[in-house]
């Protein structure tokens, strides 16, 4: 049995469609898990803003819309191979959300960003989805250049060594498992490194994971995307945590590590 129930990938129809959904039927094949598709309509009244329309000509116009989009995508749904595929009206990254914890438990989808500066840029979409979903998000703001089939041979984890570390760090140790892949555990400590080394070996055992330690100092982000480009890690895997407040799920380091890694980001 696979520890992915399933994978959900949202479809806009752009030209980063395709290749988002052809690198999550890969690692669907791998974990064994169905793809699920999702295009999400929005709200007519939004596109027909200032517009004045009769009810019933409102109502024809949004089943024709609704029956196009979804004829659209059972067409995308076939040439995939996405075993299920949906359509719905409303908030794409609410209906992202909603649709994965209902039936998924991995949501992937490329960030925003394009051009010199895109290591800034995460969409609003990929930002809200991130602080909302409680299953884990692959993501990356160069997915759609990803090579398909994924074949991850190299996954860095880097924990903060709370409390979300152990979850952070059986999904890392899981996907490596799935692929054959070598596995190391990163921490950046601002206090002393052996401290830290005694504990990621106390989380490793704990989770019964085989991977190389590391510890290193400084940024988290500047020092974990480092840690990627020297590595060159396939993936990294990082814990979103569970921080109340403004920030909610999504801190301030996870933010700036998923926009700035130059390989595909696992939060968990």
């Amino acid at each position: 049995m696979s520890f992915v129930s399933g994978i959900l990938v949202p479809i806009d129809f752009s030209e980063r469609s395709a290749p988002a959904a052809r690198y999550a039927r890969s690692l669907a094949a791998q974990f064994g898990s169905s793809l699920i598709l999702l295009h999400a309509l929005a709200p007519l009244q939004q596109e027909l803003s200032g517009i004045e329309m009769a009810g019933h000509m409102l109502r024809e116009l949004q089943l024709q819309r609704r029956a196009r989009a979804e004829q659209e995508l059972r067409a995308f749904a076939a040439d995939i191979g996405a075993s299920e595929w949906v359509v719905e009206e409303g908030d794409p990254a609410r209906l992202i959300v909603s649709v994965a914890h209902e039936r998924a438990g991995l949501i992937v989808m490329p960030t925003h960003g394009f051009g010199p500066f895109r290591r800034f840029i995460l969409g609003s979409t990929a930002a809200k989805v991130l602080h909302d979903a409680d299953c884990p998000v692959w993501t990356g703001v160069h997915l759609e250049d990803a090579p398909a089939p994924a074949r991850p041979r190299r996954v860095l984890c880097a924990v903060d060594l709370g409390p979300q570390s152990s979850k952070t760090l059986f999904w890392a140790a899981s996907v490596a498992l799935q692929f054959g892949a070598s596995l190391t555990l990163l921490h950046v400590t601002l206090g002393a490194r052996d401290a830290a080394l005694e504990e990621l070996g106390r989380l490793r055992k704990f989770v019964n994971a085989e991977a190389e330690l590391a510890v290193d100092t400084g940024d988290p982000a500047t020092a974990i995307c480092a840690a990627v480009s020297e590595q060159e890690a396939d993936v990294l895997v990082i814990g979103r945590g569970s921080a109340a407040g403004v920030f909610g799920r999504l801190r301030a380091s996870a933010y700036s590590i998923i926009r700035q890694s130059p390989c595909p980001v696992v939060s968990v």
